[in-house]
């Protein structure tokens, strides 16, 4: 059996941003649009963070079954590497994705927004298939379009709607600069896999596009969302609270488009995840100052 400490590795803490980073910026609108619910917020960042956790197993689980993390740098593998047999990280991918959906529920119920409950399911599917089933699309280079919508669009709004009712415009611009940034650090992980991806026939996005091209989208992922603080700028100054994340993004940056290969991507990760709780803590709090007047 796994020690405790190798099953949180393999919850792969670093990706945990992706699920911090929306329930900021979609309580920060929530907050401007006059609803202070901490008790929602805390069942949305539940919900977030089991979500998370719970795919991270599911890919181990699926990818570790499919030989696909047989020969992986970065954090460890638990199927891959024989630590933990595939049925123990299967059920620890069911309980935790069950947790989301129970957080999940009790929020729909608290918010009366049953609608939501079908959006629910979508995440836990597209949870699952990223890299479950006979045909993952985290194989056929869809894995960003999918972050980009549950942890940007998906996750950002659907969290200021149970808080606050639907979300205006700045709010959307948030959604979608979270997107990018969770989108980033999916780019960084493939980024470092693209040799071993490409020997067991996984063709993410960084696969199809080569390293030179998604270096270059982890830039745009990296750079737009600082973008978009200088439009919101235009509707309030406040919105330039997300340049707050500029100075921490030059390292990633310079690392990246300079060529930094193989181990010395593993890091670049968590400093992919940083630049992103920066800008949305300060996106946040942007969109509360804003949306007060």
């Amino acid at each position: 059996m796994p020690t405790v400490a190798q099953w949180v590795q393999g919850a792969r803490p670093r990706t945990l941003p992706n699920a911090v980073a929306p329930v900021l910026v979609g309580t920060g609108a929530a907050v401007g649009a006059g609803a202070i619910r901490p008790g929602y917020a805390l069942l949305a960042l539940l919900v977030a963070v089991a979500m998370v956790i719970g795919v991270n197993y599911a890919n181990d689980y699926s990818d570790g079954t499919r030989g696909t993390d047989d020969e992986r740098v970065g954090p460890l593998r638990l199927v891959g590497s024989g630590v933990a047999t595939p049925d123990a990280v299967r059920a620890m991918a069911f309980a935790w994705l069950g947790l989301a959906m129970l957080a999940g529920l009790l929020l729909v119920s608290l918010s009366g927004q049953w609608w939501l409950l079908a959006v629910g399911a979508a995440c836990v599917l597209g949870a699952w298939f990223y890299t479950g089933g006979k045909h993952p699309y985290g194989y056929l280079g869809l894995g960003e379009i999918a972050v980009f919508v549950f942890f940007g669009p998906v996750a950002v709004l659907g969290t200021a709607y149970v808080q606050s009712g639907p979300p205006g415009v700045l709010a959307l611009f948030g959604a979608v600069g979270v997107g990018m940034l969770s989108c980033s650090v999916l780019v960084a992980n493939n980024l470092r896999d693209i040799a071993s991806d490409s020997q067991v026939g996984k063709r993410t996005l960084a696969v199809l596009l080569e390293d030179t091209n998604t270096r270059r989208l982890y830039a745009a992922l990296v750079i737009l969302p600082l973008v978009l603080s200088l439009i919101g700028a235009l509707s309030s100054p406040w919105m330039l609270l997300g340049l707050f994340a500029a100075p921490m993004a030059v390292s990633p940056l310079r690392r990246v488009l300079g060529g930094i290969t193989g181990p010395d991507l593993i890091a670049l990760i968590g400093d992919t995840g940083k630049v992103m709780l920066a800008w949305s803590l300060g996106t946040a709090v942007g969109l509360g100052l804003a949306l007060l007047g």
